[in-house]
């Protein structure tokens, strides 16, 4: 990646979208070099989807929930894992360090569905216990990741030279 890649890549974190006219305006790079370095981003999998995000408060899951898994598992925690996708509402996993083993993160449509997203976790047999923190304001909820970085920052770490 060169500074070229990262400029493209800021450009789609900021402007939401990755249209190569509306990158040209924001970066100054020409659409044909924004087309194929784009081609290029998505062969090495940085970029891995051309899907439109979603305000989710807006669709309606407007409760956020996160809850801490600790865990009893003499086996393969990718078993947990597996167990731990399939409760309805779960929108992201962590494989954590520590007394906690699993940290999820639950979008949900009201504050009455949080019972049951608790214990569904809790019909897990290697589910120990649950902590759960609701979430009652979001500051900050980059969906790309990169956002919050400068564009120095990122061109500064990430270029390869």
């Amino acid at each position: 990646m060169d500074e070229r890649d990262i400029r493209i890549l800021k450009a789609i974190a900021d402007l939401g979208t990755g249209s190569p006219d509306e990158l040209h305006e924001e970066t100054g790079i020409p659409v044909s070099t924004i087309h194929y370095r784009l081609g290029n981003l998505r062969e090495e999998g940085i970029i891995e989807n051309d899907l439109y995000d979603l305000d989710l408060s807006e669709l309606g899951l407007d409760v956020t929930v996160l809850v801490e898994v600790l865990s009893d598992y003499s086996d393969d925690h990718e078993d947990v894992l597996e167990k731990l996708r399939e409760v309805e509402g779960v929108t992201q996993i962590f494989s954590t360090m520590g007394e906690t083993d699993f940290i999820a993160i639950a979008r949900l449509p009201g504050s009455d569905e949080v019972e049951r997203l608790i214990r569904d976790f809790e019909m897990i047999e290697e589910v120990d216990r649950t902590n759960s923190t609701y979430v009652i304001s979001t500051d900050r909820d980059f969906t790309r990741g990169i956002e919050s970085y400068s564009l120095e920052t990122l061109v500064e770490t990430l270029v390869e030279e």
